[in-house]
């Protein structure tokens, strides 16, 4: 369904797949590139729609407060602040990972939950993904 929107579902796709929607943004991309369209519009557009997901995750987490944490999820206090100790070791930066399967989404609410700047997050989040979809695309280029 994506593929057929074009560049507007490959914005769709990856938008929601960094969110914590499970999606194959990168199987888009890939089916894009294969089938003639423009690969560098095609990585753009991928990483804007997965660093506004991203940046979407951070706002969640910005709102969520350590009693919901522990209630709703069952996660101790001392556990949230051993990742805090983590998170802000490396600061920002921590979003050049945020793409990663499983544990991007956790790091990007958790920037957002422990206040990280936000401005700086989403550079972060962006260089990541940049990374990761020219990568890709790179990769599409051989085939």
């Amino acid at each position: 369904m994506f593929i057929e929107l074009g560049y507007l579902g490959l914005f769709i796709a990856s938008f929601l797949s960094s969110t914590i929607i499970p999606m194959a943004s990168g199987a888009v991309l890939a089916a894009l590139i294969y089938n003639g369209f423009d690969p560098y519009w095609c990585i753009l557009i991928a990483t804007v729609g997965n660093t506004l997901g991203g940046m979407t995750s951070y706002w969640i987490g910005h709102l969520g407060k350590m009693q919901w944490i522990e209630k709703y999820f069952r996660v101790p206090e001392e556990k949230i602040l051993s990742f805090q100790e983590r998170i802000k070791r490396w600061g920002p930066m921590t979003g050049l990972l945020a793409w990663l399967p499983l544990i991007g989404d956790v790091i990007a609410i958790a920037l957002g939950f422990f206040r990280l700047n936000p401005w700086r997050s989403f550079i972060y989040m962006f260089i990541g993904r940049i990374i990761r979809y020219t990568t890709l695309g790179l990769i599409m280029q051989l085939f």
